[in-house]
Protein backbone atom coordinates (compact mmCIF):
# COMPACT_ATOMS: atom_id res chain seq x y z
CA UNK A 1 0.00 0.00 0.00
CA UNK A 2 2.82 2.53 0.84
CA UNK A 3 4.45 1.81 -2.73
CA UNK A 4 0.87 2.46 -4.14
CA UNK A 5 0.78 5.61 -2.60
CA UNK A 6 4.63 6.59 -2.75
CA UNK A 7 3.48 5.75 -7.14
CA UNK A 8 0.02 8.18 -6.70
CA UNK A 9 2.09 10.62 -5.32
CA UNK A 10 5.47 11.08 -7.57
CA UNK A 11 2.56 10.97 -10.73
CA UNK A 12 1.00 13.20 -9.45
CA UNK A 13 3.67 16.22 -8.26
CA UNK A 14 5.40 15.36 -12.18
CA UNK A 15 2.23 16.54 -13.52
CA UNK A 16 2.08 19.61 -11.66
CA UNK A 17 6.09 20.23 -12.28
CA UNK A 18 5.20 19.09 -16.13
CA UNK A 19 2.36 21.03 -16.76
CA UNK A 20 3.92 24.01 -15.08
CA UNK A 21 6.98 24.14 -17.10
CA UNK A 22 5.01 23.52 -20.05
CA UNK A 23 3.28 26.95 -19.88
CA UNK A 24 6.13 28.27 -21.30
CA UNK A 25 8.06 25.98 -23.25
CA UNK A 26 7.53 24.24 -26.72
CA UNK A 27 6.55 20.37 -25.77
CA UNK A 28 9.58 18.60 -26.48
CA UNK A 29 11.83 20.96 -26.13
CA UNK A 30 13.88 20.02 -22.95
CA UNK A 31 15.78 16.62 -22.03
CA UNK A 32 14.28 13.45 -21.51
CA UNK A 33 14.52 13.20 -17.80
CA UNK A 34 14.72 9.87 -17.29
CA UNK A 35 17.36 8.96 -20.31
CA UNK A 36 19.33 12.79 -20.07
CA UNK A 37 19.27 13.95 -16.61
CA UNK A 38 19.73 12.61 -13.24
CA UNK A 39 22.30 9.73 -11.74
CA UNK A 40 21.33 7.55 -14.16
CA UNK A 41 22.36 9.65 -17.23
CA UNK A 42 25.36 10.22 -15.10
CA UNK A 43 26.40 6.87 -15.02
CA UNK A 44 25.17 5.25 -18.18
CA UNK A 45 25.61 8.51 -20.81
CA UNK A 46 26.23 5.94 -23.40
CA UNK A 47 23.47 3.26 -22.59
CA UNK A 48 19.47 4.82 -22.85
CA UNK A 49 18.01 2.51 -21.16
CA UNK A 50 20.27 1.55 -18.37
CA UNK A 51 20.00 5.68 -17.37
CA UNK A 52 16.08 5.25 -17.54
CA UNK A 53 16.44 1.89 -15.52
CA UNK A 54 18.70 3.72 -13.07
CA UNK A 55 16.68 6.26 -12.78
CA UNK A 56 13.77 4.46 -12.03
CA UNK A 57 15.48 2.47 -9.28
CA UNK A 58 17.55 4.99 -7.80
CA UNK A 59 14.44 7.49 -6.77
CA UNK A 60 11.94 6.56 -8.91
CA UNK A 61 13.32 9.05 -11.06
CA UNK A 62 12.59 12.41 -8.79
CA UNK A 63 15.87 13.46 -9.03
CA UNK A 64 16.03 13.33 -12.73
CA UNK A 65 12.44 15.09 -13.33
CA UNK A 66 13.65 17.51 -10.63
CA UNK A 67 17.03 18.12 -12.67
CA UNK A 68 15.10 18.13 -15.96
CA UNK A 69 12.40 20.94 -14.98
CA UNK A 70 14.14 23.17 -12.32
CA UNK A 71 17.94 22.80 -13.82
CA UNK A 72 17.86 21.21 -17.55
CA UNK A 73 21.45 22.81 -18.19
CA UNK A 74 22.29 20.18 -16.09
CA UNK A 75 21.59 17.54 -18.30
CA UNK A 76 24.02 17.83 -21.14
CA UNK A 77 27.06 17.57 -22.35
CA UNK A 78 29.53 19.42 -19.61
CA UNK A 79 28.06 18.20 -16.73
CA UNK A 80 27.03 14.42 -18.00
CA UNK A 81 31.04 14.47 -18.87
CA UNK A 82 32.06 15.92 -15.44
CA UNK A 83 29.93 13.53 -13.33
CA UNK A 84 30.74 10.45 -15.51
CA UNK A 85 34.59 11.63 -14.98
CA UNK A 86 34.19 11.95 -10.65
CA UNK A 87 32.26 8.58 -10.71
CA UNK A 88 35.58 7.05 -12.82
CA UNK A 89 38.03 8.81 -11.41
CA UNK A 90 36.71 9.35 -7.54
CA UNK A 91 39.96 7.65 -5.59
CA UNK A 92 42.24 9.67 -7.30
CA UNK A 93 40.39 12.87 -7.55
CA UNK A 94 39.84 12.95 -3.62
CA UNK A 95 43.90 11.61 -3.83
CA UNK A 96 44.72 14.88 -5.18
CA UNK A 97 42.17 16.66 -3.96
CA UNK A 98 43.98 16.26 -0.36
CA UNK A 99 47.42 17.17 -2.08
CA UNK A 100 45.45 20.54 -4.09
CA UNK A 101 47.02 19.44 -7.42
CA UNK A 102 46.92 16.25 -10.29
CA UNK A 103 46.05 15.71 -13.54
CA UNK A 104 42.43 14.83 -12.86
CA UNK A 105 41.68 17.98 -11.03
CA UNK A 106 43.01 19.72 -14.16
CA UNK A 107 41.34 17.58 -16.46
CA UNK A 108 37.35 17.68 -14.49
CA UNK A 109 38.31 21.62 -14.29
CA UNK A 110 38.62 21.46 -18.27
CA UNK A 111 36.00 19.22 -18.73
CA UNK A 112 33.66 22.16 -17.04
CA UNK A 113 35.75 24.58 -18.72
CA UNK A 114 37.50 26.73 -16.11
CA UNK A 115 40.17 28.75 -17.29
CA UNK A 116 43.59 28.07 -16.39
CA UNK A 117 43.96 31.13 -14.35
CA UNK A 118 41.18 30.44 -12.12
CA UNK A 119 42.11 26.80 -11.44
CA UNK A 120 43.95 27.13 -8.13
CA UNK A 121 41.10 29.04 -6.83
CA UNK A 122 38.53 26.42 -8.12
CA UNK A 123 40.58 23.53 -6.29
CA UNK A 124 41.03 25.40 -3.03
CA UNK A 125 37.18 25.80 -3.07
CA UNK A 126 36.90 21.78 -3.42
CA UNK A 127 39.50 21.17 -0.94
CA UNK A 128 37.10 23.26 1.31
CA UNK A 129 33.86 21.63 0.73
CA UNK A 130 35.46 18.50 0.29
CA UNK A 131 37.29 18.12 3.58
CA UNK A 132 34.55 18.36 5.82
CA UNK A 133 32.47 15.57 4.16
CA UNK A 134 35.41 12.95 4.08
CA UNK A 135 36.39 13.61 7.50
CA UNK A 136 32.79 13.27 8.64
CA UNK A 137 31.67 10.33 10.81
CA UNK A 138 29.90 7.72 8.58
CA UNK A 139 31.86 9.00 5.68
CA UNK A 140 33.54 5.44 5.36
CA UNK A 141 29.86 3.67 5.50
CA UNK A 142 28.67 6.18 2.28
CA UNK A 143 27.77 4.69 -0.94
CA UNK A 144 30.31 5.16 -3.70
CA UNK A 145 27.39 6.90 -5.76
CA UNK A 146 26.85 9.39 -2.65
CA UNK A 147 30.49 10.24 -2.49
CA UNK A 148 30.50 10.90 -6.08
CA UNK A 149 27.68 12.82 -5.95
CA UNK A 150 29.12 14.82 -2.80
CA UNK A 151 32.23 15.33 -5.06
CA UNK A 152 30.50 16.59 -8.42
CA UNK A 153 28.37 19.18 -6.29
CA UNK A 154 31.53 20.69 -4.89
CA UNK A 155 32.83 21.01 -8.21
CA UNK A 156 29.48 22.80 -9.57
CA UNK A 157 30.33 25.10 -6.62
CA UNK A 158 33.45 25.67 -7.04
CA UNK A 159 33.75 26.74 -11.02
CA UNK A 160 30.21 29.03 -10.43
CA UNK A 161 32.03 30.78 -7.92
CA UNK A 162 35.56 30.64 -8.86
CA UNK A 163 35.96 30.29 -12.73
CA UNK A 164 34.73 32.30 -15.24
CA UNK A 165 33.65 30.16 -17.71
Amino acid sequence: MKLVMKLVCVTFLAMIVTSTIAADKKAGSGPNPYRDCGIGAALFANTAWAAVTSNVIWDLGITALTSATSSPETCSGKNIQTAQFVIDNYDSLIEETAKGQGEHLVAVLDIQGCDVNDRQAAISSIRGNVVNTVSSEGYENQKMVDRATIYYNAIESAVSTSCSV
